[in-house]
């Protein structure tokens, strides 16, 4: 299990300049764009354009903070205002969308898997209590605060992620301290 803070990764501009990437996680570790398992990431949109096609990819990508952005693909039949915030939106990522800006900056939150050897379910969870399962996932904190097994807290934009590579030593729990406290749970599952 690794813990990570949004704040503590580097944003990666886009060679487009149209905004910038925080990759939390790729799996397996170090692989490139045309050999990742699975990806997660936070991106900044800054301006409108074009969004990068990934084939033999699923995307799910949801609104974090912003006045969200519309995507639009004429020839798959796509038309989606990613609002409001907190939404998740599947798509094939061979497709190739057209970004809009809908306001202002946005930040969405991306997970991508290989199509054929894992997927993903992406939901907003507010509970009281619940513990990570499977071979692989990601959890981070949206809002309020949530406290893991040893007493540490998350704060929003904190979370854990584990892989086969970095399985669960033991099953941690999470717990909410705060009344209307959310996070992004990621449950990813192989397919072979």
């Amino acid at each position: 299990m690794q813990r990570f803070d949004l704040n503590q990764i580097p944003h990666s501009p886009w060679k487009n300049g149209g905004g910038s990437t925080r990759e939390i996680v790729c799996f397996p570790t170090g692989a490139g764009m045309d050999s990742f398992a699975w990806r997660i990431s936070v991106a900044t949109i800054a301006q409108a354009g074009p969004f990068s096609a990934f084939a033999g990819i699923d995307r799910q990508i949801m609104l974090l903070d912003g006045d969200g952005v519309e995507l639009v693909a004429q020839q798959a039949g796509i038309h989606h205002a990613l609002q409001p915030r907190w939404q998740p939106f599947a798509f094939a990522g061979d497709v190739v969308l057209d970004c809009t800006l809908l306001g202002g900056t946005s930040t969405d939150f991306n997970v991508m898997t290989r199509r054929g050897q894992w997927t993903a379910t992406v939901q907003v969870i507010s509970a009281e209590q619940l513990s990570p399962d499977g071979p692989a996932g990601l959890c981070m904190v949206l809002d309020g605060s949530w406290k893991i097994t040893d007493d540490a807290q998350l704060a929003p934009g904190q979370g854990l992620w584990w892989s086969p590579s970095q399985p669960l030593a033991e099953t941690p729990t999470l717990a909410a301290q705060d009344k209307n406290a959310h996070l992004v749970w990621v449950r990813l599952t192989p397919t072979l």
